[in-house]
C-alpha cells in the first residue's frame, strides 16, 4: 500500500480506555507495541586471553608502580569478556630463563558457581601476595623467583561448555608436561572440529595410546606429537656437529620452527578455531582457522603483546586506538619468539572468510564499534517488513526491547522508521496549507515511535515440585510485564528478539505472559534469519529436534502428505555416512527448498502459540540478504543456509538428521 501511515493525531484515548501516568502526553497519542525479547538463550564461544612481557618485571615496576603488571591486565581482559565464560575459566603463566629444579608454569582453573569463576581465580592468585612485605612486592626479581604466576607469558581462558560434563578438569589451559621444557606444552582455545575421532585415530597410528578422546586433548597431543618431532629433529642435527646437550637446548630454543610445526599438525584440522599455546621454553603462538571463523585480535608495542577473543577489551585495558589493533588472519598464526621477536605467517592455505556472523548478532559485546553499528542495521534491515505486517499504522505502535542484547537493534529499528517518517510528516505540513495553526504543527512535530520497556527479566525461580503441571505454570513467570499500556483487543504487540533458536520460551513464558495484556495480535520478529542447522564450530546448537525451524518443516512435510520425503533424506544420507567428508552433501537442505521462508515462519507461529493464547500471533525473520547487507564482513552463516565453510560441516548436518530420524538424543560430532 506504498508509505502511507496511518497517524491520526487527534485520537486520543476515551472514556474507559486504559491510560497510565506513565504516558507521556505525546506518547499517549501511539498505543500500538512493539516489543523486544531475547525468547532462547545460545550458549557464548569462550575467549582466549594471552599477554606477552617483552620487557623485565622490573621495567613494570618502575614504569607502574607493580611488578604484577601482566596478573592486573590479565584479569582486566577476562573480565571485559566474562560474556564468553560462565561455565568456568583458567589461567597459566610460565617464567622465562628459569633454572632447573624451579617450577616455571603455574596453573589455577575454577568451575563456574554463579558466574565467578573469574573473581575465584584472581582472589587465590593475589592471596599469595597478600602476606608479603612493602619491600618484597617492590622486588620483582626476588617476586619471579620465588612467586607462582609471575610469568612473563601469561595465558587465560574462558570457558562455554558446548557439550560434556562442567567440571574443572574440563576447563583450559590444558598442560603437556615433559621434563624437556622444548617439549612441554600449554594450550587454550575458542574452538570445535567435526573431526575429532579422525584425529584421534591418527594419533593411535602414530603409536600413540591416548588415554582420553577430549577434543582439546586430542587437538593439544597432535601439536605436542610434531613438536616432540621438530625437537628431535634439531636434536639430531646439531648433535652430529658434537654440540653438547646443553648446547643443543639452547640452538633448539632459537631455531624451533612453530610455522613448520603448525602446518604438520593442522593439516586434517577441519573446523573453526583459535588457538593460544606456549611452549615451556618461551615461544608463544596464536593460530586461526582457514576461514576465519573464530575471532582473534591482537596489538603490540615495546613492552608488551596482547592477543583477545574481542578487540574492545584491548582498547580498554591497554588504552589504545582501535586503529593500532590487528585481526589474525585467517590460516595465519601469530608467532612470538622467546627473544621477543614478533611475526605473523600462513601456516595453512587461507580460504574464503567466513567469520561467524552470531559474534556479530549476539555473542560478542556491542562495545566494539563495528558490532555496534552491524547490529544497528540488522533493525534497520527490518523496518520495512515489520511496518507490512502492521498495516503501517503507526498510530497505534510503541517499541520495547528485552534484553540488553538487543538494544543496538532496537535502537536501528526505531531510528529506520524515524527515517520513514520525516517524509510523512513533510507531507502532513504541507497538507495543512500556508497558514498552518500552531497546535496543528506541533502534534505532526511531536510525532514519534513510542518507546516503553513492557516485558522484564524476572528473578529465576526455582521450583522444586515434581509434578509438571505446577512446575511448568512457575516456569511461565520467568518474565514480567507492565500493565496497563495496552488497550485489550486493539493495541498490537510486535516482539522483536536477538535470535529465535528453539522457541520453548517464547510459546511457554514470553507469549503466555504478554497474551495476559490482551492484545489485538502479537508480532515476533527476529534480528536474526532462521536457525535451520546445526553448529560444528563451537555454538551450543547441534540437534535437529530442538530447532522450531526444523519443527516446522517437519509438520509441514507432514500435513502436506510428503513424510516420505524424510525417508528418502535419510536415505541417501545413510549411503553417504562412510563417504570421505569431501564428497558429503547436505541432504537437508533440499528438504528447506519445498518450502519459502514466510511459509516455514507461518508453521514455526503455529508452534509457538499454546492453545488457549487468544491474540493470533505471527513470526518474521531477518533475511539473509538483510543480514549479509548488515555484516558484510562476517558472512558466516551455515546454519541459517546450510552453506558450510568446511567438509565437515555437511557431515555433520547428514548426521544430525539422521540422529533425529534414528531417535537419538546425542551430538553429531
Amino acid at each position: 500500500m506504498g508509505l502511507l501511515f496511518r497517524v491520526h493525531l487527534h485520537l486520543l484515548p476515551k472514556d474507559g480506555e486504559q491510560e497510565t501516568n506513565a504516558r507521556s502526553s505525546a506518547a499517549s497519542l501511539y498505543p500500538f507495541y512493539l516489543f523486544l525479547s531475547m525468547s532462547d538463550f545460545i550458549k557464548h564461544e569462550c575467549g582466549v586471553a594471552m599477554i606477552r612481557l617483552l620487557k623485565p618485571l622490573e621495567h613494570y615496576y618502575e614504569k607502574y608502580n607493580t611488578a604484577l603488571y601482566g596478573i592486573n591486565k590479565l584479569q582486566l581482559l577476562m573480565e571485559k569478556q566474562r560474556n564468553r565464560g560462565q561455565d568456568g575459566a583458567g589461567i597459566a603463566t610460565v617464567k622465562l630463563y628459569g633454572s632447573p629444579g624451579n617450577k616455571i608454569i603455574d596453573r589455577k582453573r575454577n568451575r563456574s558457581t554463579g558466574g565467578k569463576a573469574i573473581q575465584a581465580i584472581f582472589k587465590n592468585v593475589y592471596g599469595n601476595f597478600n602476606k608479603l612485605s612493602k619491600k618484597q612486592l617492590k622486588d620483582a626479581k626476588w617476586l619471579k623467583e620465588n612467586m607462582p604466576f609471575m610469568g612473563e607469558l601469561i595465558l587465560g581462558h574462558l570457558r562455554y561448555g558446548t557439550h560434556g560434563v562442567n567440571s574443572v578438569k574440563n576447563c583450559h589451559p590444558f598442560i603437556r608436561k615433559s621434563n624437556w621444557i622444548n617439549r612441554t606444552l600449554v594450550i587454550a582455545g575458542n574452538f570445535n572440529l567435526t573431526n575429532v575421532d579422525e584425529l584421534f585415530d591418527e594419533l593411535v597410528g602414530y603409536g600413540q595410546y591416548p588415554m582420553e578422546r577430549a577434543d582439546t586433548v586430542t587437538v593439544m597431543e597432535k601439536i605436542g606429537h610434531f613438536l616432540d618431532a621438530e625437537v628431535q629433529r634439531l636434536h639430531t642435527w646439531y648433535k652430529a656437529d658434537g654440540h653438547s646437550n646443553e648446547e643443543i637446548n639452547e640452538l633448539i630454543f632459537e631455531k624451533i620452527d612453530i610455522q613448520r610445526i603448525l602446518k604438520k599438525a593442522t593439516k586434517l584440522f577441519d573446523g573453526g578455531y583459535t588457538m593460544a599455546g606456549i611452549i615451556g621454553h618461551g615461544d608463544a603462538f596464536v593460530l586461526r582457522d582457514p576461514n576465519g571463523i573464530r575471532p582473534a585480535y591482537y596489538y603490540h608495542d615495546d613492552e608488551v603483546v596482547v592477543v583477545t577473543s574481542e578487540r574492545p577489551p584491548i582498547q580498554t585495558a591497554f588504552d589504545v586506538h582501535i586503529s593500532k589493533i590487528k585481526e589474525v588472519q585467517p590460516g595465519h598464526v601469530l608467532i612470538v619468539k622467546r627473544n621477543g621477536e614478533i611475526k605473523e605467517v600462513p601456516f595453512t592455505e587461507p580460504k574464503e572468510k567466513k567469520s561467524c556472523s552470531f559474534e556479530r548478532i549476539y555473542f560478542s559485546r556491542s562495545n566494539d564499534r563495528d558490532i555496534y553499528a552491524e547490529r544497528q542495521k540488522l533493525g534497520e534491515e527490518l523496518v520495512d517488513r515489520v511496518l507490512k505486517a502492521v498495516d503501517y499504522n503507526l498510530d497505534e505502535t510503541v517499541f520495547s526491547f528485552v534484553p540488553n542484547t538487543a538494544e543496538s537493534a532496537f535502537e536501528g529499528l526505531v531510528k529506520g522508521i524515524e527515517k520513514k517518517m520525516v517524509a510523512i510528516k513533510a507531507e502532513k505540513i504541507k497538507a495543512l496549507g500556508n497558514n498552518p495553526k500552531t497546535e496543528d504543527l506541533q502534534k505532526i512535530i511531536a510525532f514519534t515511535p513510542r518507546v516503553e520497556k513492557l516485558v522484564h527479566k524476572d528473578a529465576k525461580l526455582r521450583t522444586f515440585i515434581a509434578d509438571d503441571g505446577s512446575r511448568g505454570n512457575l516456569v511461565t513467570h520467568g518474565y514480567d510485564v507492565t500493565y496497563g499500556l495496552v488497550r485489550n483487543e486493539r493495541d498490537t504487540l510486535v516482539l522483536l528478539d536477538d535470535s529465535i533458536v528453539r522457541g520453548t520460551t517464547l510459546r511457554n513464558s514470553i507469549i503466555r505472559i504478554v497474551a495476559r495484556l490482551r492484545p489485538k495480535k502479537i508480532i515476533v520478529v527476529s534480528s536474526a534469519p532462521q536457525i535451520r542447522y546445526p553448529d560444528c564450530y563451537g555454538i551450543d546448537m547441534s540437534k535437529m529436534k530442538n530447532f522450531v525451524a526444523f519443527q516446522a518443516l517437519v509438520q509441514l512435510l507432514k500435513e502436506q502428505g510428503k513424510e516420505a520425503l524424510l525417508e528418502e533424506a535419510y536415505a541417501r544420507c545413510e549411503a553417504q555416512k562412510d563417504l570421505p567428508k569431501e564428497e558429503i552433501k547436505n541432504e537437508v537442505k533440499p528438504l528447506y527448498g519445498l518450502f519459502s521462508a514466510d511459509e516455514i515462519s507461518e508453521k514455526i507461529a503455529q508452534l509457538v502459540t499454546l492453545e488457549g493464547i487468544e491474540p493470533k500471533v505471527e513470526v518474521i525473520y531477518q533475511s539473509l540478504e538483510g543480514l549479509h547487507r548488515a555484516c558484510p564482513k562476517h558472512l558466516g552463516d551455515w546454519y541459517f543456509s546450510g552453506n558450510f565453510p568446511t567438509p565437515g560441516g555437511n557431515k555433520v548436518v547428514n548426521r544430525a538428521f539422521m540422529n533425529y530420524m534414528e531417535g537419538k538424543d546425542e551430538r553429531a560430532y
